[in-house]
């Protein structure tokens, strides 16, 4: 795969570090490896090979067959998209009323108010006393 597409680590053949810690598909701890015995191991299997955390000795990679991979990939980019954006400012919405508001009233503005939330805009409601 191109290095643009995968959301995360490095996948395939291309390892630059000798020394690998493996975990095999179903998350099982295969230990610290070479990285031809990885190579080999993968080969044999028919996986692929996945950089899930370089910044530890020695780096974690991860036996992943491609719907594992896309899977991952897709989860990541939905974590990525609900996440706010650093930088972006919160949108707040307000809605005020009075207490003595009609019952069709009232339902229109909770209505109102649920679409606000699923769109993950920041709602204030003031409700004023009625005279």
């Amino acid at each position: 795969q191109a290095k643009g597409k995968t959301a995360f680590g490095s996948v395939g053949r291309r390892i630059p570090y000798r020394i690998l810690h493996v975990i095999n598909q179903d998350g099982e701890s295969l230990g610290n490896m070479h990285r031809a015995d990885a190579l080999r191991l993968m080969d044999e299997r028919g996986l692929k090979l996945v950089l899930l955390r370089e910044n530890v000795e020695p780096p974690v990679y991860r036996l992943m067959t491609g719907q594992q991979i896309h899977e991952e990939q897709l989860k990541r980019a939905e974590k990525k998209k609900s996440s706010p954006k650093p930088g972006m400012w919160v949108v707040q919405k307000e809605l005020s009323f009075s207490s003595a508001i009609a019952k069709n009233d009232l339902e229109t503005k909770t209505k109102q108010i649920a679409q606000w939330i699923e769109k993950r805009h920041h709602v204030k409601v003031t409700i004023r006393q009625a005279k």
